[in-house]
């Protein structure tokens, strides 16, 4: 059982537990989240820890907005990670709420090994890619499902 301030106590089994070991970037100490869906046939999900009911981040797929987007994992990155190929990989990034759009910062995405949950931030160095890229313009619908 996990206690989130947003959707109440929650029963979650324990393979769903995606560990970050470095845990994310300003918030080194909380290492261990799982996916929630943000509602059915949603492209975002909250990525709540279990270890601290009040931090959640909503996440979506890049690749789902962004099709040119990559990771450019490195060997020894998935070597650390104990991924055989980039396949084994799953990517999200962290979204926010600028106005009426949402953005995703594709410079520090997300990276899960999908065999073993666990997952590392990166901090990309390509500057083609920001922490505030435009993913989607927010309507009534979408703003009340990225916001519940």
């Amino acid at each position: 059982m996990i206690n989130t301030s947003r959707f109440g106590e929650m029963e979650v089994d324990d393979s769903r537990v995606i560990s970050f070991e470095k845990g994310l970037l300003g918030f080194p100490k909380y290492r261990h989240y799982v996916l929630i869906e943000a509602g059915q046939d949603s492209y975002f999900w909250w990525l709540q820890s279990i270890e601290l009911p009040e931090l959640a981040f909503v996440v979506t797929d890049p690749s789902l907005f962004v099709p040119t987007y990559r990771v450019p994992l490195r060997e020894e990155q998935m070597k650390d990670m104990g991924m055989d190929s980039v396949e084994d990989a799953q990517v999200f990034v962290i979204v926010n709420k600028r106005d009426n759009v949402l953005t995703g910062n594709l410079q520090g995405p997300l990276v899960i090994n999908v065999g073993s949950r666990n997952g590392e931030q990166l901090v990309l160095s390509d500057r083609r890619f920001t922490t505030r890229v435009p993913l989607i313009e927010i309507g009534n619908n979408l703003q009340k499902a990225a916001s519940a």
